[in-house]
């Protein structure tokens, strides 16, 4: 099949995408939202005539406010993220700067404030929560796939997933973070992270439906000794599989984009990195997984030829 004759042109592009990823992450960085960093929302209904977003924003900038968050959440009301209003006084100054010194009025709806304690626990809980992930996966695939050692042992498909996932949230990463630097919502959140993980449980299911065919090809093969290599068999699966993985992520990316186009400004940042993130993994199931699994068994039977000589 094209995907294994050629699959060293396709590890390439993956590397691309990662270097591409880590170079946008490194150079535009990772802005942290108030989930992270401490902060506050604030949600103000105008009596009248809503000022446009650029004129608050320009106002709370002149008041101090750099990098403030304004979003129109409808119904002639905004939302505005800041992680400068700590206190009473700041609290006073975010007021003045959204009424624009007193020229409109309007009713404050809904102020919450994260402090930095808060934030750093929501920090190492996500972190914990994607490493519990991927341990899990491992161990799941090395036990559901235990009883296909050969070619390649039960831990190489866990450990093969978990490259794939490796690829899969540092290709939305770096495009997040080169949003980031374009517009100010995409900022790191609880909704960011939800993404991640949604990214995650997405594209191991992918790519196990290419493993499982995979292992129940092997298991036919030695039951009718069809004399297949292990890079032929691989490269059925891919084939039995390959129509219906393209077809269940175009299903997912037309609604997401649904979701971007037509959702509310708060819900952008989480549509783009889903979809972002699915089309990351339907290309690291289809062209990184399953080919690096054949490159693997090529290396081990190579090392079992120079042993042998």
């Amino acid at each position: 099949m094209f995907i294994i004759s050629y699959k060293h042109i396709f590890f390439s592009l993956s590397t691309l995408f990662v270097v591409a990823a880590i170079g946008s992450i490194a150079y535009f960085g990772l802005r942290p939202g108030i989930d992270f960093a401490g902060g506050s929302v604030t949600e103000v209904r105008y009596t009248d005539t809503r000022p446009e977003t650029s004129v608050l924003v320009t106002s709370l900038e002149t008041a101090g406010f750099t990098g403030a968050v304004v979003r129109d959440i409808g119904n002639n009301a905004v939302s505005v993220r800041t992680t400068h209003v700590t206190d009473e006084d700041e609290h006073s100054k975010l007021e003045k700067a959204l009424s624009l010194n007193g020229s409109v009025s309007y009713e404050e709806t809904n102020f919450s404030f994260v402090g930095p304690v808060v934030g750093q626990e929501l920090r190492q809980k996500a972190w914990i929560a994607i490493m519990a992930v991927i341990v899990a996966i491992i161990l799941f695939i090395a036990f559901a796939f235990r009883q296909v050692s050969k070619p390649v042992s039960s831990w190489v498909y866990g450990g093969v997933a978990i490259v794939a996932l490796i690829h899969d949230v540092i290709v939305p990463t770096g495009a997040f973070a080169a949003m980031g630097a374009l517009f100010p919502g995409y900022e790191l959140d609880v909704l960011f992270v939800t993404a991640l993980l949604s990214i995650l449980g997405f594209s191991i299911h992918d790519t196990i439906v290419i493993f499982d065919r995979v292992r129940e090809n092997l298991k036919r093969d030695n039951r009718e000794h069809t004399g297949k290599s292990f890079a032929e068999t691989v490269a059925l699966s891919l084939k039995e599989t390959m129509t219906r993985s393209i077809n269940t992520s175009l299903t997912v990316l037309i609604v997401i984009a649904a979701l971007y186009f037509f959702g509310g400004a708060a819900t952008k940042p989480f549509a783009f990195t889903l979809f972002v993130g699915i089309i990351a993994g339907t290309y690291s199931s289809v062209f990184l997984a399953a080919p690096l699994l054949v490159t693997i068994n090529d290396m081990q039977e190579r090392k079992m030829t120079t042993k042998k000589r």
